[in-house]
């Protein structure tokens, strides 16, 4: 089966709940299903490949006491949790095709893969994953029978599915469930802004963040969503540890399963839940490489008390309560190692508003010299909003130290019905531009250091690219020729009524002029 064969099927098993609920829930049980599908799965095939030279199976020594607990020690070290063979997704499937109530073994099934793991090395990874999927909701059926039948039916449309895990290297699961996490984006509009960055985007920060490295030890997203952008990252290079922090509790729930299904092992990430401005669970680490697309313009508390945080003091101004824009770029440039490279997506509005954002901005230039690259995005690229964006590169060592490079993309993107599109093609006339820090007229411009001072620390990219095209200049003699042919093809015109008129007796409709 293709990749796009599977990314249909699992989609199609959407249809079961489109109808009783939006986009936005009904992603929690298909998502949820699919995540625990996997994991039965990816258990039982691991356990029977360790029993295979005995020719026995983990459903065969449930009652060898000895056999089953060496299993089940190994199976929480391996792959940090434990499903019993009563509640594998074989077995439910069994009891669906005699058609028995499966709901309290479905959510035994959610609790034991979250108890399993309580007290061991994996316990953050696996808690909670499943709150989302409410089995008992009333949108499902008014009655536990009718709940049960829908249920039943979502889960035995997913079984149809080969989910191809016997495949070595294949992460044709986790591409399908990223691309499931896009069309739910795509289809809860508004709310889809905060777990999901459109992948034409992630790739650009990805492929900027990695330039010139064969490997990351680590990558750091602050509001990681579903956790796409840091999986983006290990597309472009080998990455040996993930860390994020997701305020929305479905979306960190989320993530963490993005992970697992990407075959990233419980521990090679380290995603939190909280609020990484308010309550940061990473600050005592530095990452190679930062990136994120935090919500745009969001409110921030901007209390005093920040002014004694080293993430924020030496700036001398917070940022607005209204914005907090500039402390997710303050925070990331604390979390940012030497030798990283952070790329941030953020609204226009910060390169050149004013008050306590313009002393931030102006910091960052003339005393740090962090800022590296001003990339404009073509508008309306993201979901749920179509205000104009940028992408800001920072770098605490600077190869380029006495410029800043200035790329105006926003003329070059593919329209669509809902949302454009940047193209391959677009995607990397940007990343070289950066990389080589070329110039092209209307596109592009490296701006000294004085060019940034001269305007006053503004960096609005038509003062430093101009796109202004001029327009044609007008012939007079051919627009009076023009005019003229037109007022005589308007008097053959009248001459023509007037002579109809005669012939049937009646007035003219017509006014002479001359």
């Amino acid at each position: 089966m293709s990749n796009y064969n599977l990314e249909t099927k699992l989609w199609s098993v959407a249809d079961e709940l489109r109808g009783n609920m939006d986009a936005n829930e009904y992603k929690n049980y298909i998502l949820g299903f699919i995540f625990y599908r996997y994991l039965s799965e990816k258990q039982e095939k691991t356990i029977n490949k360790a029993l295979e030279d005995d020719n026995l199976t983990f459903k065969d020594v449930q009652k060898d006491t000895v056999i089953y607990e060496v299993v089940q020690k190994d199976s929480l070290s391996k792959l940090g949790y434990f499903i019993t063979p009563e509640l594998l997704f074989s077995t439910i499937i069994e009891k669906t095709d005699e058609e028995e109530f499966i709901l309290d073994d479905l959510q035994k099934a959610f609790n034991q893969i979250t108890n399993s793991s309580q007290g061991t090395e994996s316990q953050d990874d696996f808690s909670n994953l499943f709150e989302d999927v409410e089995l008992n909701s009333s949108k499902l059926g008014k009655t536990p029978d009718e709940q049960n039948d829908k249920i039943s039916k979502v889960i035995r449309k997913l079984n149809e599915i080969d989910f191809k895990l016997d495949e070595d290297e294949s992460d044709i699961l986790g591409d399908a469930y990223e691309y499931l996490i896009g069309q739910f984006a795509s289809s809860a509009g508004k709310k889809a802004g905060e777990f999901y960055t459109p992948q034409e985007v992630s790739t650009i920060l990805a492929r900027i963040v990695t330039l010139n490295k064969d490997r990351l030890k680590s990558v750091y997203d602050p509001t990681c969503g579903s956790g796409s952008l840091l999986l983006r990252v290990s597309k472009e290079t080998k990455v040996a540890d993930f860390y994020g922090q997701e305020l929305n509790q479905t979306t960190y729930n989320l993530a963490r399963m993005n992970m697992i299904l990407h075959g990233v092992r419980y521990n090679q990430f380290d995603i939190k839940q909280g609020d990484s401005l308010e309550n940061p669970q990473h600050l005592n680490q530095k990452f190679e490489a930062v990136v994120a697309n935090p919500p745009f313009s969001a409110k921030w508390s901007s209390s005093k008390k920040f002014m004694d945080d080293e993430r924020f003091g030496a700036y001398g101004k917070l940022a607005p309560k209204s914005k907090a824009d500039y402390a997710f770029v303050q925070h990331m440039i604390y979390q940012l190692d030497e030798n990283g490279t952070l790329a941030v997506v953020l609204p226009h509005g910060v390169l050149f508003r004013g008050a306590a954002e313009e002393k931030i901005r102006r910091y960052l230039i003339e005393e740090k010299n962090y800022l590296d690259a001003v990339i404009g995005l073509p508008k309306n690229i993201f979901y749920g909003t179509s205000i104009p964006t940028c992408i800001l590169v920072f770098k605490k060592c600077r190869e380029h130290d006495d410029n800043i490079i200035f790329i105006d993309a926003s003329e070059h993107y593919e329209k669509a019905k809902n949302q454009n599109k940047l193209r391959p093609e677009d995607i990397d006339k940007i990343v070289t531009t950066y990389a080589e820090r070329n110039e092209e007229d209307k596109y592009s411009h490296v701006a000294p250091l004085e060019e940034v001072i001269e305007n006053d620390y503004n960096l609005n990219i038509p003062r430093y690219v101009d796109t202004f095209e001029e327009e044609e200049p007008i012939d007079l003699d051919e627009l009076v020729d023009e005019l003229e042919q037109i007022e005589k093809e308007i008097q053959e015109v009248d001459d023509k009524i007037i002579e109809y008129c005669k012939e049937l007796g009646i007035r003219p409709p017509v006014i002479r002029r001359d």
